[in-house]
């Protein structure tokens, strides 16, 4: 046989139908918050928006809430986060939630290095992902 007819050959040939799709490191699965809230997404066209979050030692967020849903997962470092009457959580690289949302907090870098953080926001057109005070 030709190379060029074994080429169609294979590339004419199905996937079998029991290959298994590569298996998963499954970070987080919830319907809840941090802090317990029951996650609601917002009306209107889904927008969403991925974004890596940099604080050096001794930096803050500042006050602030999430409009919308957001997953975070810590890439290095280590941050303390403040949810006034719903207490302080500290977070290590390799842990990952879904943040405090409607609710006022302050996120300080506790650690001797930098904390990276991915941030993923489920938002809709026309809500802001992060209100600061």
């Amino acid at each position: 046989m030709m190379r060029s007819a074994i080429i169609l050959t294979l590339l004419a040939t199905p996937v079998a139908a029991d290959t298994e799709y590569p298996p998963l490191d499954v970070l987080l699965s919830t319907g809840e918050t941090i802090i317990g809230q029951t996650i609601d997404y917002p009306e209107g066209p889904a927008k969403m928006t991925s974004a890596i979050v940099t604080m050096q030692p001794g930096q803050q967020t500042g006050w602030h809430t999430h409009e919308v849903p957001l997953f975070a997962y810590v890439i290095e470092g280590e941050i303390t986060v403040d949810y006034g009457p719903d207490g302080t959580k500290t977070y290590l690289a390799g842990d990952s939630l879904i943040e405090a949302y409607k609710t006022r907090h302050n996120g300080i870098n506790t650690g001797s290095g930098i904390v990276r953080i991915l941030a993923v926001f489920a938002g809709a057109e026309g809500i802001p992902n992060t209100v600061s005070e």
